[in-house]
């Protein structure tokens, strides 16, 4: 039964996939990503329906737009498939009905947060807030006994990073604060797990730019922290109850 609803998972994670290439691409334009077909930038025909499988339509057509032989990003299919793989791991690691869901309603909202960011250094509160509601309504409505404890969860992790981005605004923003308290809602206490990932992956990436162009240089260089939280909320879904649980054992 666990294999079939892993495949049933990846299958959808796929279609979703799309569905959030056609969110990173038009949320920061300002357009809506819910009317008009999608279309080829190059030749703005619009991509038929037999040529907008994910991942197989790509790989058919060698990635190029059948119209105009444009190239076709490795974005797409690279998308539609880690998100694939972002539900499946989801479906395989999940205890409770509660617990499958907010990781769906998590990775599902990482995924779109992670492209803006790194493509405009922004995350919208057009994804973070309808994440948090609906991490606060499937938290309440499936598992309200430990609802108490991921609203805290999430005022915690909020707060954490509130404080660095009201001192040094240029180097956290608000945008990551919030993202903090949605992976607060949707995980609990293993959000904790989730924002020293993201701060160790964070530091190491920033002296890995400091030792290549110095000091000064990586001081210029902007560095959007949503992909680390990202990261960060991702392993703490697979692994933050049971690192705490070792932790508290030790100790």
């Amino acid at each position: 039964m666990l294999p079939m609803l892993i495949a049933f998972a990846a299958a959808f994670g796929l279609l979703i996939g799309s569905f959030l290439n056609v969110v990173a691409y038009r949320l920061p334009a300002g357009t809506s990503v819910a009317a008009g077909r999608s279309e080829c930038p190059s030749c703005h025909h619009q991509i038929r329906a037999y040529d907008n499988v994910p991942v197989l339509s790509w790989l058919l057509l060698r990635g190029r737009c059948r119209d105009c032989a444009a190239p076709i990003s490795r974005r797409y299919p690279l998308v539609e498939a880690v998100t694939a793989v972002l539900w499946a791991l989801v479906a395989a690691i999940a205890d409770s009905t509660a617990q499958a869901v907010l990781g769906i309603v998590m990775v599902t909202a990482l995924v779109p947060i992670t492209l803006i960011d790194l493509d405009h250094r922004r995350i919208p509160n057009a994804i973070t807030l309808p994440t948090a509601i609906a991490a606060i309504a499937v938290g309440t409505a499936l598992d309200p006994s430990g609802q108490v404890e991921r609203l805290i969860a999430g005022a915690a992790a909020f707060a954490f990073l509130l404080v660095p981005a009201i001192v040094r605004p240029d180097g956290m923003g608000m945008g990551d604060v919030k993202l903090a308290g949605v992976l607060g809602l949707c995980l609990g206490a293993p959000v904790a797990v989730g924002i020293l990932v993201a701060l160790v992956v964070g530091s190491v990436a920033g002296a890995v730019i400091a030792a290549r162009k110095g000091v000064a240089g990586a001081r210029r260089t902007t560095i959007p922290f949503g992909p680390y939280l990202a990261l960060g909320g991702v392993v703490a879904l697979v692994a933050g109850q049971p690192l705490i649980d070792a932790y508290v054992k030790t100790f």
